[in-house]
């Protein structure tokens, strides 16, 4: 097993991540996100599940194309791998391959569960069966791609004498990533040290050219724990998510694990390759485009993580900073100093603030959001990098426009019933006006859109918050909506329907007008979804589905 000092860190934000229940992003939003994972320095990018569906394949296969093969790589080092998930059948293998074979660095992942219960009641197989399987359908990757990495599915309540089987015939048969999952967050910290060293020292065949990775999910809250303990059992591949989102209660979160090794690196003497500045930049990134916020006491990334109350706290920060905090917010991108930019600032100004936010823009791009800054600006006297990191995830990362947010105007207080005028540009150009009252501004203004939109839907998570401080501060609202017909959608992983819920986001200091911008975003991904499934429309990279 290859014993050195660097922890690969696999991202799975894109296939495990997207699983989380309104975590759905299309192939434009999937491909962003690679783009930022691959400049915040992961060594993998698990793009997907390419036997999902023919969108998935096209987005797997465009981040190998694109993100995974760059013309413009510094070196050779920093183009990550990019792998595609697979079932151990030769169909799903098949579809890994095409999708991401135009990557420099090519992987196929593929799984099968080798725990009793699973065995039994979801596989129906004898042991011998799945030792077979797992033998010949990693030969058939290997004879396809040369990196191939074996999951034996919930490791974590799996016989550790029949892992060591399983785990040998993968390396006989030509893996070289051993990647043992928690699948369902089961183990405690010490169980999964005493799992991983038993694998590393137990499995026939292992050598230095195997890495073994961990696989952990937060059923009881001890995801990063238990991949730290894989860790430091000897693992050398940590797979986790941006914002620890996933399947039930998420996966380990990357910002943890990498924060984890960096502030505690005379415990571990372990390094990772990732830029700890962006960390925060693409946390807000994916919970923009999947609608999850992210809860202000989260680590490292939420609002709370630098924010002190307590009287005692504060003395202490005063006196040094050091004495309750053990990180920089600089070092995972947490600007504390304000911009200050107002209505008689340049488009000069502004890029050159955007640059070094990270966020490069085109001269159309960069009219755009100038234009947004100015607006604001008139509204707000000065505008923060906050204020910016907003605008532009509401300009840039949202959905292509099927209906667009045209005019709004509502009336509302104790004297009346609250009453909202919206109007919506629709798909065809046309501008659509309609009138709502509802219980409330906001109930008003969704039940006005609904009449113009037409799509039953059930809105199940309103949130809004401010992002900076003041009675100008910008509101952002995130919303979670549900098909209202109860459509299904199949999961070819798991081989179970399940109802798709859509998030949306939205932000403008006006918090009705951001709370309908939120609203139409997710109205806007259910119908994409709903017009791709039905074969209607190209979806981001002009590929027909249906």
């Amino acid at each position: 097993m290859a014993n050195n000092n660097y922890v690969r860190i696999f991202d799975t934000t894109l296939r495990d991540g997207e699983q989380s229940p309104g975590a759905t992003m299309t192939s434009a939003e999937k491909l962003e996100v690679a783009h930022h994972l691959a400049r915040l320095g992961v060594d993998i990018i698990e793009a997907g599940f390419p036997a999902a569906s023919p969108d998935d394949l096209e987005a797997v296969r465009r981040i190998a194309l694109e993100v995974g093969n760059p013309a413009s790589a510094e070196s050779e080092a920093r183009v990550p791998v990019v792998a595609g998930l697979a079932r151990a059948n030769k169909a799903d293998i098949d579809k890994a391959w095409e999708a991401v074979q135009g990557a420099k660095k090519p992987r196929i992942h593929t799984f099968l569960a080798t725990s009793a219960i699973h065995m039994k009641h979801k596989l129906k197989m004898d042991p011998e069966d799945v030792v077979q399987r797992v033998s010949e359908m990693v030969t058939y990757a290997k004879s396809l791609c040369a990196d191939v990495e074996f999951s034996p599915e919930d490791a974590g309540r799996s016989e550790p004498e029949f892992l060591y089987v399983v785990l040998g015939e993968a390396i006989k048969a030509g893996a070289t990533t051993l990647n043992i999952p928690d699948t369902v967050g089961y183990t405690t910290p010490d169980e999964f040290f005493n799992l991983i060293d038993g694998i590393i020292k137990k499995t026939p065949g292992m050598h230095n050219g195997i890495t073994v990775s961990v696989h952990c999910h937060d059923d009881l809250g001890l995801a990063t724990a238990n991949t730290l303990a894989g860790i430091r059992a000897g693992a050398r591949q940590a797979e986790v998510t941006v914002n620890g989102i996933g399947e039930r209660a998420g996966n380990t979160s990357l910002e943890e694990v990498v924060m984890a090794l960096k502030t505690r690196h005379p415990v571990f003497g372990l390094d990772t390759g990732i830029e700890t500045q962006q960390l925060s930049r693409i946390s807000k990134l994916v919970s923009n485009y999947t609608g999850i916020l992210v809860q202000p006491n989260k680590a490292i990334v939420g609002s709370n993580a630098f924010a002190h109350e307590a009287g005692i706290h504060q003395d202490g920060m005063l006196k040094h900073q050091s004495t309750y905090e053990i990180m920089r917010p600089e070092d995972v991108g947490v600007n504390q100093t304000n911009l200050v930019l107002g209505k008689h600032s340049g488009r000069a100004a502004l890029r050159n603030r955007l640059a070094e936010m990270g966020h490069s823009l085109d001269d159309v791009e960069l009219d755009k959001a100038f234009a947004r800054f100015k607006e604001l600006a008139d509204r707000k006297k000065v505008i923060t990098d906050l204020d910016l990191e907003a605008l532009v995830a509401d300009e840039f990362y949202r959905p292509r426009d099927v209906y667009l947010l045209n005019g709004l105007q509502v009336t509302c207080g104790t004297m009346g019933m609250p009453t909202a005028t919206v109007r919506l540009r629709g798909p065809d150009g046309v501008v659509h006006t309609q009138v709502a009252i509802g219980t409330g501004p906001v109930d008003a203004t969704y039940k006005a859109i609904d009449l113009v939109v037409n799509v039953p839907c059930i809105l199940l998570e309103f949130n809004v918050h401010a992002i900076t401080e003041g009675i100008d501060a910008l509101g952002e609202v995130t919303v979670r909506i549900q098909s209202e017909d109860g459509s299904m959608t199949m999961d070819a992983q798991s081989e179970v329907e399940y109802s798709r819920v859509y998030g949306g986001h939205g932000a403008d200091s006006d918090i009705i007008v951001a709370s309908a911008k939120a609203y139409i975003n997710a109205l806007n991904k259910l119908i994409i979804a709903q017009t791709e499934g039905a074969g209607k429309v190209k979806n981001d990279f002009g590929v027909m589905l249906g």
